[in-house]
């Protein structure tokens, strides 16, 4: 199921919103201006490395010009292949324009970027030893997502479900689309932790603990941040 869009209407312009969104996508150009092999480097220095973050938690260096640490954060806007990109800012630009009209600019970008490290953590958490490198947005957009199911339970999504060569759409409510989204990610989260391969961890793949990890803990943050409340709305200018 993929979402064309919502029926929530923004009284702001999301200048946040966009400002991700065309971080991400320069990142994605540079990415594809290197050699494969410089990319390959380049890659490991800034994605989340989960045994070298290890490492580095346990006081062990681990050579890296750039602080394991940092990698949580600069891991956010680096992606795979332009369907990985692709997806996520379109969920990013769907879902993040509303939650940011009731954080307001600085605490909706706060909220991001906290939810992008706390996801790469659980993540980290169920594969401390891995050595493949972990990256994109998913992990913050799926706190996005965990604020917006709180705040805008009922707001009907549109969607189309590709079927080779048709593509019937639907509505729903947002808690049925994006409750179904979470619970398909803790499944295969659950069911990785049965497998040899560890789905999304070893062998590549989907990081579906960050993606479940990330929407708890956007649903917990964003109600701190002010979700609920409309007084951040006084920080924009209206268009």
């Amino acid at each position: 199921m993929v979402p064309i869009r919502d029926d929530n209407p923004l009284t702001i312009t999301p200048y946040v919103t966009f400002g991700l969104i065309a971080v991400n996508v320069l990142a994605f150009l540079y990415e594809g201006s290197l050699p494969p092999q410089q990319l390959d480097g380049f890659l490991h220095l800034a994605a989340v490395v989960p045994r070298e973050l290890t490492a580095s938690f346990a006081g062990i260096s681990v050579n890296q010009p750039v602080p394991e640490w940092l990698t949580l954060i600069t891991s956010q806007f680096l992606h795979g292949g332009i369907l990985h990109l692709a997806g996520n800012m379109l969920f990013l630009w769907i879902f993040g324009n509303n939650v940011e009209e009731k954080l307001g600019p600085v605490k909706y970008l706060f909220f991001y970027l906290t939810c992008g490290v706390l996801a790469s953590l659980t993540q980290w958490y169920f594969a401390q030893s891995s050595a493949i490198p972990s990256l994109g947005a998913s992990g913050a957009i799926a706190g996005v997502l965990g604020a917006y199911i709180l705040r805008f339970p009922k707001a009907e999504i549109l969607g189309v479900v590709p079927l080779g060569l048709f593509f019937p759409t639907f509505r729903v409510p947002a808690y049925w689309f994006l409750g179904f989204w979470f619970i398909e990610q803790s499944f295969y989260g659950l069911a990785s932790l049965q497998t040899p391969t560890n789905i999304g961890m070893e062998n590549g793949g989907i990081a579906y603990w960050a993606h479940a990890g990330g929407f708890v803990f956007g649903a917990i943050l964003a109600p701190l941040l002010g979700l609920f409340n409309d007084k951040s709305r006084e920080d924009y200018f209206y268009r």
